[in-house]
């Protein structure tokens, strides 16, 4: 799509204390669903502003991640929280962070090392305790674990479960997830720990192109995603 517009500006929202309007030559942006786009927070109102803003001939929604998380938020989560949320919290079941290796001892050394310290942090802040497994067959989490941590998530707001959401799906770990959210661990140091398998594969056989564009591109995800937390109001 061509740039139709001159200037992009953000305005407080009518009758929303604390929220802001995107405007594109003083007319409000809609979501690609059709939606006022409105968003909590001037900081993050002023993000998307300068997305669109730094739009050249050619609008490029590629590098608009900000107006499209914003966006994702209003069109995918608002209409359906309580699912998305369910969807989020289920990661909990399956953990990445439980499953262990049952024939490489250098590995288990590594994933316990790595892992061991978020899952003791689950437990403190959250109170639940998930079950530890070798090998890939499922575990069966404790059922008020799972509760404990859909509480935890169903707390949110739709703008944080979208970010969330491409966290835990980036890194295969609600823990993680929550651990970035939470401010226990930063972004890169959160996603470093969701690769521990892949780079011990990596170590012992080398590195692959398409596995290392696979990594490059979550490891954006994440990142992107911490980054529209910070700009939530508190």
């Amino acid at each position: 799509m061509k740039r139709f517009y001159k200037e992009a500006s953000a305005q407080p929202a009518a009758g929303r204390e604390g929220w802001f309007q995107i405007l594109l030559d003083g007319r409000p942006v809609k979501s690609p669903a059709k939606a006022a786009l409105l968003v909590p927070g001037e900081p993050l109102a002023q993000a998307i502003v300068a997305e669109w803003a730094d739009q050249l001939e050619k609008i490029q929604p590629e590098t608009m991640p900000m107006m499209t998380l914003a966006a994702t938020a209003i069109d995918r989560v608002e209409p359906q929280r309580d699912a998305v949320a369910g969807e989020i919290a289920g990661y909990g079941a399956s953990d990445l962070l439980c499953y262990r290796a049952d024939q490489q001892p250098d590995l288990l050394a590594k994933q316990q090392s790595a892992w061991d310290p978020m899952l003791a942090w689950a437990k403190q802040t959250f109170g639940c305790e998930l079950a530890v497994t070798g090998g890939l067959m499922p575990v069966s989490q404790p059922n008020t674990a799972l509760m404990l941590l859909a509480r935890e998530v169903g707390r949110l707001d739709s703008f944080r479960l979208a970010a969330l959401h491409t966290m835990v799906s980036a890194m295969g770990s609600l823990i993680l997830g929550l651990g970035v959210l939470h401010d226990r661990t930063s972004p890169e140091e959160a996603f470093r720990l969701s690769q521990v398998d892949e780079d011990h594969q990596a170590d012992l056989w080398g590195r692959d192109e398409e596995a290392e564009d696979r990594r490059t591109r979550l490891r954006g995800e994440v990142e992107t995603a911490h980054r529209f937390l910070d700009l939530l109001p508190g």
